[in-house]
């Protein structure tokens, strides 16, 4: 969990920055790193969600798929 919450900080702090440096506004700054995050949240479920149906079309499953070094070999 302490992972996942550093990672979270760092990704809103990144994401604030590039923001402030862009506008140089704090307001706008401020609700881009925490929109942001939200969108890509979204985003990713959709992604997963249209590959999963492409492993299934391939006929492959998880545990089926090939490994290259440790990793599924796309």
């Amino acid at each position: 969990m302490l992972k996942t919450t550093t990672f979270a900080v760092t990704h809103f702090s990144v994401a604030f920055a590039v923001a402030y440096v862009l506008t140089g506004s704090f307001g706008v700054a401020s609700l881009l790193a925490l929109v942001e995050p939200m969108v890509n949240t979204v985003a990713y479920h959709f992604h997963e969600k249209i590959w999963e149906r492409i492993r299934l079309r391939r006929g492959q499953t998880a545990a089926a798929q090939p490994m290259h070094f440790g990793h599924p070999a796309h």
